[in-house]
């Protein structure tokens, strides 16, 4: 690989690594599934192919298109704020019935694999913020390049999320133990829907203030 490629390809990757480890609510669900060791693989490798989608659609000039038409944007933050809300509402139920993992029980493969197929698949792609950061930030930063120079960091960008979302997924097996206390699970959900109603709440004043 030429090294004018290589540093195109190291961009890529540093750019999103700053972005991926933001606190979120695919972040979060990442770190809960790792933690009840549920679907990891199926989990990670869904948040990663959706990063990799919209890390492709952004170097490729969608987010110039997105930002020419701002109705789409409105569509994508709207639908956003609303699902973003309701996933906090849930977080904070279940921290009123927390979760106690049993590693030597198999309740803890109880959770329906499509529930979690579709879950993670709308945390990806309902949340405003995956698309600031792989259409707009990320594609705003690749109209610096080539053409050619752009699929090296696409492929940076890309990787630096493959590496993100299964270091948090398996990574967090580690911390299982912990988990087995409900009180810890109170702590874990109330935080997340702290953290995901504060990100809808900023996004709709955002907006709002935006619009005006």
């Amino acid at each position: 690989m030429p090294e004018s490629s290589l540093a195109v390809f190291l961009s890529g990757f540093t750019l999103f690594a700053g972005l991926a480890v933001a606190i979120g609510p695919q972040n979060a669900y990442v770190l809960r599934q790792g933690l009840k060791r549920q679907h990891i693989l199926a989990t990670a490798s869904i948040c990663f192919l959706c990063d990799a989608t919209l890390i492709s659609i952004g170097t490729i000039g969608f987010g110039t298109l997105s930002l020419k038409i701002p109705e789409l944007t409105q569509i994508i933050v709207w639908a956003g704020v609303v699902f973003l809300l309701f996933f906090g509402l849930h977080s904070f139920k279940s921290a009123l019935n927390p979760t106690q993992i049993d590693i030597n029980s198999q309740e803890s493969e109880s959770t329906n694999f499509w529930s979690n197929i579709l879950t993670t698949m709308a945390l990806s792609l309902l949340n405003p913020h995956v698309y600031l950061d792989t259409i707009v930030l990320v594609g705003g930063f690749a109209t610096r390049y080539t053409e050619s120079q752009r699929i090296f960091f696409a492929l940076g960008a890309s990787l630096a999320s493959f590496f993100w979302f299964f270091t948090l997924a398996y990574g967090a097996a580690w911390l299982t133990p912990l988990f087995q206390r409900p009180l810890a699970w109170r702590i874990l959900d109330t935080i997340i829907g702290c953290i995901i109603w504060f990100i809808a709440i900023s996004i709709l004043f955002s907006t709002i203030n935006y619009s005006f």
